[in-house]
């Protein structure tokens, strides 16, 4: 179904309706920076699907909304407009419309972008972090002070009660926990998201991460703040869970979701990389057919 500018996506418009909570509550903890990066986000998005799609006389779908707040959600608040620009351009171009769309391409876009400026631009991407609250007026500096994962990472804890309600540094929408179980609940229920892959994604992780706890690794000393810290919840929730580069057969989602977990925990853990979630991410999109073609039984013809 089409309707005016955008072709009509129920499910899409289901995941922006969950999102809606949290972008609000990124708007209190960051405000402006939050909309001005919008601005360009949601602009050059939206502006190189058309592009490309125009060529083909096709609208702009909706899932390009999706994949512009998830992205800049998942941004540092200090993330120059250049950087994010040229991250959504990147995402939506060469991880989507190189495929041929929307339901083609087989890599996240949101996350293709996000870990694209990561490697690009590390210096400025690991620093951008600011002290969040009112509205973003806490402060205008640049936090000095370390994330949860890095305090994490230094063998300290972190409190689970600024970790469960998000208030603490980090991107500006990884935060909110519980809206994020709100919206998983929404999403399951309204059967928008699986809840296989969210289950396996995070029993896998939990199961890895309490092997690392046991035998002695200092990053995962606090097993639960490890797991509540960073992108994790996010990333497992509305991106782990993207219907077109997920599987489609209901026991390859169960490999899927540990794939994703066990990426996600190591990179976490053992890289350079702080955070490893978008790694896990785009593991999963890489086997995702074939696992489906692994467990999805032959028909036998008449």
């Amino acid at each position: 179904m089409t309707s005016g500018f955008f072709q009509k996506q129920v499910m899409m418009r289901r995941v922006l309706y969950s999102l809606i909570p949290i972008y609000a509550f990124a708007f209190y903890m960051y405000g402006w920076r939050l909309i001005f990066l919008s601005i360009f986000v949601y602009g050059f998005g939206i502006l190189t699907e058309y592009i490309m799609e125009r060529r083909q006389k096709r609208q702009v779908s909706e899932a390009v909304l999706v994949t512009s707040t998830l992205f800049v959600l998942s941004l540092p608040p200090a993330t120059p407009w250049w950087i994010a620009s040229i991250g959504i351009i990147f995402g939506v171009l060469f991880a989507k419309e190189v495929y041929g769309g929307f339901g083609r391409n087989i890599f996240n876009p949101a996350i293709a972008g996000r870990l694209f400026i990561y490697i690009t631009f590390p210096n400025i991407m690991t620093q951008s972090w600011l002290q969040p609250g009112n509205f973003g007026r806490a402060t205008s500096d640049i936090l000095t002070s370390a994330t949860p994962l890095q305090v994490l990472a230094d063998g300290q804890s972190f409190g689970l009660f600024e970790l469960f309600f998000g208030l603490r540094s980090g991107s500006m929408g990884e935060g909110p926990i519980f809206l994020m179980l709100i919206a998983a609940i929404y999403l399951i229920a309204t059967k928008t998201a699986s809840w296989k892959i969210m289950l396996s994604t995070f029993l896998s992780a939990s199961l890895l991460t309490g092997f690392f706890s046991l035998i002695g690794i200092p990053e995962a000393s606090y097993p639960l703040e490890f797991l509540l810290s960073g992108s994790f919840i996010f990333v497992t929730v509305f991106m782990a869970t993207d219907p077109v580069t997920a599987p489609k057969n209901e026991t390859s989602k169960w490999f899927y979701g540990t794939i994703i977990g066990v990426t996600a925990i190591l990179i976490r853990t053992f890289s350079l990389f702080p955070e490893g979630t978008s790694f896990g991410v785009l593991m999963g999109n890489t086997f995702a057919a074939l696992l489906d073609t692994a467990f999805t039984r032959k028909k036998v013809k008449a």
